[in-house]
């Protein structure tokens, strides 16, 4: 171990190899390895003592020491030029290597592919005079522009992207969004799992005209072969997800445990086991007031201070969904319905819906159906007359089917979000 004698300029030699933050580091209580790594970047140039706050030293001493070591070896391997706040970043690689081990994934190695082009982008930065910040898992450009005054832009200023291929990034969004009009802030978001984007990003516009004229131009835009993105205007993110939990508790159990611990809590969604209309499978989703409420609770239930019933609970934002347009959904003429038990038949769904209109089909799955109409207004009346009313022993909860391609989507979410949280309580035994 180096011995510090206190005196010199900060970042001076000691020991011939050492600085003397790394006897700083040392005093702090990391392990020697891991200090001589931190100690080597600091050396790089690539990160200062001062960078580091708390947060980021406690973690790191508390870390097992060879995990330490490739977190910061992968920090050091990065590309850090756009991100502003290092802690944090350094920070957000720690907990995606956890979450990487909690996967039993044996390598830390991530292909990030080939990235933005970046003499596109400081062309467009140098341009705009907007930033670029970077964090583990957003690519944020702008906000606000340079010369803007007063408060930000408010309702309908968003649009959502989605369907972005993978290796494409904000050199390419930018030029194209911009044509729209003038832009406040692009939110590219990325999996730290994986190094890409996670299909989707959120841009700002100045004025809901040009956040129109955004979803007008660009929603279908081919903007690479076979590949159209869907753009549409964004409805805030007001849901978590929220993993292993007891699969004993109720809707009612979970809506006053995290309304205890969480405030704006407004409605807990739960899908109950096919088996066991007692049981849910795992997981909930839990929906407040605001997407500032919802993004305070990810925070406080995310910081690991605290267990729910007893269990480490796995939060993460609920995955946005594409809502089909108002012209699509007026003429749906499919019921969806959902908490239906074992015992209710097709026969019995027909005869019950009947009442209203010709029913042209049922079909139930597991503990859903859907109810074809021969007429729309006939299948809104049915809903409204038979929302929440018992068939089979259940509570029915009905909805205006989505088209097939979302309906898809949002089950692939469902299983993909279950295929997670197996892997995560497989590997915590």
């Amino acid at each position: 171990m180096a011995e510090g004698n206190g005196g010199g300029d900060p970042g001076s030699q000691i020991d011939g190899e050492r600085t003397e933050d790394y006897q700083k580091l040392i005093n702090y209580g990391l392990n020697e390895k891991v200090a001589a790594k931190l100690d080597e970047i600091y050396k790089q140039g690539k990160l200062r003592h001062e960078d580091l706050d708390e947060r980021a030293l406690d973690a790191l001493k508390e870390f097992p020491v060879e995990g330490a070591v490739t977190v910061l070896k992968q920090f050091l391997e990065s590309n850090l030029e756009h991100v502003s706040n290092k802690s944090a970043y350094l920070c957000g690689v720690m907990k995606t290597y956890r979450q990487r081990k909690q996967y039993n994934t044996d390598s830390m190695a991530v292909n990030p592919g080939k990235g933005p082009n970046e003499e596109n982008l400081k062309a467009i930065l140098d341009r705009s005079g907007y930033t670029l910040d970077v964090t583990t898992g957003q690519r944020k450009y702008g906000g606000p522009p340079p010369h803007w005054e007063g408060p930000p832009p408010g309702p309908g200023c968003e649009v959502f992207c989605g369907k972005i291929p993978k290796e494409l990034y904000e050199d390419e969004l930018i030029p194209l969004f911009e044509k729209c009009g003038e832009i406040w802030d692009l939110r590219l978001m990325m999996d730290p799992m994986t190094g890409q984007n996670r299909g989707y990003a959120f841009i700002t516009f100045t004025t809901r005209s040009a956040a129109n004229e955004a979803v007008r131009q660009l929603d279908n835009y081919n903007v690479r072969e076979n590949a159209a993105l869907k753009v549409n205007i964004s409805i805030p993110n007001l849901r978590l997800f929220v993993g292993n939990i007891p699969k004993s508790k109720s809707k009612e159990e979970i809506m006053e445990e995290f309304s205890k611990r969480t405030a704006g809590l407004v409605e807990v969604i739960i899908y109950s086991s096919p088996d066991d209309k007692k049981k849910n499978r795992g997981f909930c989703f839990l929906e407040y007031e605001s997407h500032k409420a919802a993004s305070l609770a990810k925070r406080r239930l995310s910081s690991g201070r605290f267990k729910v019933w007893g269990c480490e609970i796995i939060v993460d934002w609920a995955d946005p969904q594409e809502e089909p347009d108002e012209d699509t959904m007026s003429k749906v003429k499919v019921l969806y319905v959902r908490n239906l038990t074992q015992m209710t038949t097709e026969e019995m769904l027909k005869e019950k819906f009947d009442e209203f209109g010709k029913v042209e089909r049922v079909k139930k799955i597991k503990d859903y159906a859907f109810v074809h109409f021969e007429e729309r207004d006939e299948a809104v009346k049915a809903m409204d007359a038979l929302q929440g009313k018992d068939l089979g022993g259940a509570s029915m909860e009905i909805s205006l089917a989505k088209p097939p391609s979302d309906k898809k989507k949002k089950e692939e979410v469902l299983r993909n979000r279950e295929k997670r949280l197996m892997q995560m309580l497989a590997q915590r035994g």
